[in-house]
This record gives structure tokens, sequence and C-alpha cells, in this order.
């Protein structure tokens, strides 16, 4: 999980202009609707939601609050 946030990290200061949500307030709060909303991702992708969540849930939370609107 370090090593994957370390790498958004990464992207984002070699190319956070092309996030949707590049300041961290916007990250923050497309972070909180994805997670709002992730029943519909998991439903849409044949997916089962973890119950208590787990570092995969987290890790594509993270990465979809890059360009979730």
């Amino acid at each position: 999980m370090a090593a994957f946030v370390r790498s958004l990290h990464r992207r984002h200061t070699e190319d956070g202009s092309s996030w949707e949500n590049a300041d961290l307030p916007s990250f923050l709060e497309a972070l909180a609707a994805w997670i709002d909303g992730a029943d519909g991702w998991y439903s849409n992708t044949a997916r089962e939601l973890p119950a208590g969540g787990d570092w995969t849930f987290f890790a594509r939370a993270l990465q979809a609050a890059t360009v979730y609107e």
C-alpha cells in the first residue's frame, strides 16, 4: 500500500495537472464521494464489495479520486 501511495505521489509530481482533482481539497472530496458510491462501481464491474474494506479497496479509492467527479 505504501508503494502504491508513493506511486500516486510521484505521478502527481510528474503530471498532476492532468488529474481531474489535482489539489488536496478536490482530491479528498472525490475520495469521499467515490467511497460513498463504491457499491455501484463494484456492482458494475461484477466484483464483491469487501465488507470491512481492505487495502485493495483503499488503493482503488485513492486511484479513483484522481479523476472522480
